[in-house]
């Protein structure tokens, strides 16, 4: 098993996403790499943290490669638009890729490279991660009548897993 940490904007939207994808066995929403120790999603959400919203994604490297797993990631965000998903905007929506060994840091630089040079997509290590609270977790499958998930996450799934 592997671990990566994606930031795509609002974590709710990338959960969702990987969740559904076969090989992925374990998606947490949280923050990363910021300043303050075990921030709350108000904390997060002020900006001044320096945190990113992410998902910890834990998948079988025998089913689906981080390579196929980047593939998805700059697929489903805007990878060129700085610091903003859509209406959020703010570091905490940045887009980025949090390695915890070289081979994943080579493999992310070199993905991004092939994409051209208006990508914005952070690559950094992994300095900390932690989790979001509970009602984070698995937000689209236990609220997909909320009228976010109805908006803006199941169009996107719609669009990535049947076009």
């Amino acid at each position: 098993m592997q671990t990566t940490y994606f930031a795509g904007g609002c974590f709710w939207c990338v959960e969702a996403i990987f969740q559904r994808i076969s090989g992925v066995t374990s998606v947490v929403s949280g923050y990363c790499n910021g300043h303050t120790q075990n921030p709350s999603y108000a904390d997060i959400c002020t900006g001044s943290t320096g945190h990113a919203e992410v998902v910890k994604i834990v998948f079988d490297e025998k089913k689906v490669t981080f390579q196929q797993l980047l593939a998805v990631f700059f697929d489903t965000h805007d990878a060129t638009t700085l610091n903003q998903q859509g209406n959020d905007k703010g570091t905490q929506y940045r887009s980025a890729i949090f390695y915890e060994d070289i081979e994943q840091k080579n493999i992310a630089q070199q993905y991004s490279q092939t994409l051209g040079d208006n990508i914005v997509t952070e690559v950094s290590a992994l300095d900390v991660f932690y989790p979001a609270e509970n009602y984070h977790q698995n937000y689209f499958n236990n609220n997909p009548d909320q009228a976010y998930c109805r908006m803006l996450i199941a169009p996107k799934l719609n669009k990535y897993f049947h076009s």
